[in-house]
């Protein structure tokens, strides 16, 4: 069962007006209430996903903020203070200065954070590129081990499931631990480029990694739930102390009467900022599994992409799939990849069941609770026009 913080990330304020929209949003039934009285949610079936947050009309709902605490670690000269921010922040964090969705902001926000106080500013996409690296390098482990190639065996079963939604590995956890063994062992890439800067960077930089504080700009709010889970403590230290969302980083530029749009354009710390337009499409719905795709063909056809796009993962349909054929240099013949894509975790219970009871024909299937990706995840501006 996974580590459930003691209060729960998202609450119900006393501005609850009892409309149980909430209720019919989440997915997963943590929200009770009867109809004109206040709701309450359960941490213990709640992902913390946060879409009851975006989606409350009356603004209601929030998530735990620890705005006040960075602020303070900021200003202590003890800290060497360190961000990374995922690729859905950049095209979501303009809303909140007067720009139209999907403008991308990312040289301003690198900036912005300089001026808030950030040691170094880095980027998620580093260590998105290492987790397409592991999840598609074990995709093939296993793949060879379901044919039964010597040296593969007792690697995990297939299909393979994603593993970067800290929402979807809860929701797992808590009604399908049967499923585990299939979820990848990969480490999402915020945790990745938590271990990445209390050790390797650390080393790096000569700076004492109990010295260093972590923190990361996310779009999701579950993201907080993660950076507190027990067994992210690579280093013997917290792999990533702080989490705040896009929102919350936008609250902070604000009090800090940065003039955002204003801001001459930066670029990111390069050590441990380099990555691939690969990394870039995690934000998306389909974006892990086409990445991901990339790497294991590579790997296993022994030959570089003349086009990179695998167009068939892509869409806004609650499940999508589409096979792949990919040449298999090792064995001499080509391998059809059946792949499948879930967005939002109320449609993925039957994709489960499928797996568990054996009619499942999928080798890889990537989960992300939010519809659409990240990009529409629970710590993004919230849109009032929209409703």
């Amino acid at each position: 069962m996974s580590t459930v913080l003691s209060d729960g990330v998202i609450h119900v304020s006393d501005d609850c007006k009892a409309c149980d929209h909430c209720t019919f949003i989440c997915p997963t039934g943590a929200i009770s209430g009867v109809l004109g009285q206040k709701h309450h949610i359960n941490p213990q079936k709640c992902i913390n996903c946060g879409q009851c947050l975006i989606n409350c009309p009356f603004n209601a709902i929030y998530d735990l903020s620890k705005v006040e605490e960075l602020k303070k670690v900021l200003a202590d000269s003890q800290k060497f203070v360190v961000v990374q921010e995922a690729p859905a922040v950049r095209v979501a964090l303009g809303e909140e200065f007067g720009q139209a969705p999907g403008t991308n902001v990312k040289n301003k926000m690198y900036a912005a954070l300089r001026k808030l106080g950030f040691d170094r500013v880095y980027d998620t996409e580093f260590t998105a590129d290492l987790t397409i690296m592991e999840e598609g390098t074990e995709l093939i482990h296993r793949v060879y081990g379901a044919l039964g190639v010597a040296g593969f065996e007792n690697v995990g079963p297939l299909p393979q499931f994603t593993s970067c939604c800290p929402a979807w590995i809860k929701y797992a956890e808590d009604n399908y631990p049967l499923v585990l063994p299939h979820i990848s062992s990969a480490k999402s890439p915020q945790q990745m480029w938590g271990a990445v800067a209390k050790t390797y960077l650390a080393e790096k930089l000569n700076v004492n990694p109990a010295n260093i504080f972590s923190v990361s700009v996310m779009p999701c709010t579950a993201k907080k739930y993660e950076c507190e889970r027990s067994e992210f403590i690579a280093s013997g230290y917290q792999d990533v102390d702080l989490v705040i969302t896009t929102r919350e980083l936008a609250q902070m530029i604000k009090d800090a009467e940065i003039d955002f749009m204003g801001l001459a354009d930066e670029e990111a710390d390069r050590f441990v900022g380099l990555s691939t337009g690969a990394a870039t499409i995690f934000g998306a719905t389909g974006g892990v599994m086409e990445a991901a795709l990339r790497t294991a063909y590579e790997i296993l056809s022994g030959e570089s992409l003349g086009k990179v796009e695998f167009d068939a993962v892509r869409g806004l349909d609650p499940v999508r799939e589409a096979t792949v054929e990919v040449p298999v240099k090792a064995l001499g013949t080509s391998l059809p990849v059946s792949v499948c894509i879930v967005t939002g975790t109320k449609h993925v219970a039957e994709v489960i069941e499928d797996v568990l009871a054996g009619r499942s024909n999928y080798h890889f299937i990537e989960v992300m609770n939010c519809p659409g990706g990240c990009i529409n995840g629970g710590g993004q501006p919230i849109r009032r026009d929209t409703y």
